[in-house]
């Protein structure tokens, strides 16, 4: 995902095993505001690399932070594990990354989700659900895009972009209906660091860097209000929100927007997945 400039930026992270890149810079205390593109990808530790192929474009496109050397491109990079053993390797490697960049163009606003893409393509194509327990399904890319009025008849628009391959399910009541009548019964073997939820949150409200790390941490109350259980310690949840507008809103109505929209894209990435057969079952590439 490549931003406009001027884009500001920061992230939370709330899975215990993420595989990131460039996050500490996000940080509100940090001194860049923000990044110039981010890098959802598969591969776990190996996919990072794709966002070295995405430094290299936006270094020839004249895209980074400034400095006396020139631009340095701030590049995040989100990853999440989907290495089946038995397997070959599959993961996207710089240039994988570079070409991503080069083919990125703007969601064409059409659909609910306003054209972003939802299915098991670029780093859902082998997401699951489920891996914590005994029913795995095959999940991939959600998305989601809300709006509400900032008065005058302006828009304020909140979209979320998900890659979706969770320790949990989608939340249907089973687990506390289960465990209200006290025949919970937790996964014997649940499978350590094979999991993680990673996103990007975009608004076209005028924010600031903290007030991004709000919109971020209320983009995680999606990730609980969908998925059963979330943030676990098999997982790397992790959401960047970046604001690229300059539209006066309201921050706690653009977090509660973030919330909504994080759940329906969890919810569209799970859907995707129904019907694609079993976990290993793909022809897809983890581009």
């Amino acid at each position: 995902m490549l931003l406009p400039a001027g884009t500001v930026a920061s992230v939370e992270v709330r899975g215990g095993a993420p595989a990131s890149r460039e996050l500490d810079l996000l940080a509100p205390e940090r001194l860049v505001e923000g990044a110039d593109a981010v890098v959802l990808s598969g591969g776990s530790a190996f996919g990072l690399a794709s966002a070295d192929g995405v430094v290299r474009y936006c270094r020839e496109a004249g895209r980074g932070f400034p400095t006396p050397a020139g631009p340095v491109p701030v590049v995040a990079g989100l990853s999440l594990y989907d290495l089946r053993p038995g397997e070959p390797p599959l993961w996207p490697d710089a240039d994988a990354g570079y070409e991503a960049a080069r083919a990125a163009v703007p969601p064409d606003g059409s659909g609910p989700a306003g054209g972003w893409p939802v299915g098991r393509i670029g780093a859902g194509a082998r997401a699951t659900v489920g891996a914590w327990g005994s029913d795995r399904s095959p999940a991939g890319l959600g998305s989601a895009q809300l709006s509400f009025d900032a008065g005058g008849g302006e828009a304020v628009v909140v979209v979320a972009l998900l890659a979706v391959n969770a320790a949990g399910n989608l939340d249907d009541g089973s687990v506390a209906a289960a465990l209200r009548r006290g025949d919970f019964r937790p996964p014997a073997n649940p499978p350590l660091g094979t999991a993680t939820t990673i996103g990007v949150i975009l608004t076209n409200a005028r924010l600031s860097k903290t007030q991004c790390l709000l919109v971020a941490q209320s983009g995680h109350d999606g990730l609980a209000r969908a998925l059963m259980p979330a943030h676990t310690r098999f997982d790397g949840d992790a959401l960047i929100a970046a604001s690229v507008g300059i539209l006066d809103a309201s921050l706690d109505a653009v977090r509660v927007a973030a919330t909504v929209a994080v759940e329906d894209a969890v919810r569209a990435a799970v859907t995707s997945g129904r019907g694609a057969g079993a976990p290993g079952d793909h022809t897809e590439t983890a581009g």
